[in-house]
């Protein structure tokens, strides 16, 4: 690392232009970020989802991954509008992890259980098929963290 001088004469440790221009690999990729439950969100979503792909060089994952997010972000908003919803991407051991977390509570009632369950999947058919066709795996739970709510995700092997 580069030393800097700031303006009180100390100096400091700052990564230099040449030490930061080295592109970050795919298992580096850890990356979050919380979105108002509204109708923007899965397009900021599958914007930043694009660029972080782009630049830990898993472009090719593009495609599946930009539809993974936007199916989880759209559900998460049609299910707890108005509330946040939080968007994680991991990338560990081949394999591209998208969790998304909402507000809506999970039911104590089993028969609303169910319909809320079997209303969700409906809406999520689509992930369903893209993540299939690329050999991952998804599902839906109640959310221990960050908050009480639902927790939805997908796997997408590279």
């Amino acid at each position: 690392m580069g030393v800097a001088r700031p303006a009180t004469g100390a100096a400091c440790l700052v990564p230099t232009l040449a030490e930061t221009s080295v592109p970050p690999g795919p298992e580096e990729l850890t990356y979050s970020l919380t979105l108002p439950a509204a109708l923007s969100s899965p397009r900021v979503a599958r914007a930043a989802t694009h660029a972080v792909l782009a630049v830990h060089g898993l472009r090719d994952m593009t495609d599946a991954a930009v539809q993974v997010v936007a199916e989880l972000t759209a559900c998460a908003c049609r299910f707890a509008p108005g509330a946040e919803l939080y968007v994680s991407l991991r990338y560990r051991d081949g394999t591209l992890r998208v969790t998304v977390f909402d507000t809506h509570p999970r039911h104590i009632n089993p028969r609303l259980t169910a319909a809320c369950d079997a209303r969700r999947r409906a809406h999520l058919r689509l992930l369903a098929c893209v993540v299939r066709e690329a050999g991952g795996d998804w599902g839906f739970e109640e959310a221990a963290e960050p908050n009480t709510g639902t927790r939805m995700w997908a796997t997408l092997p590279r």
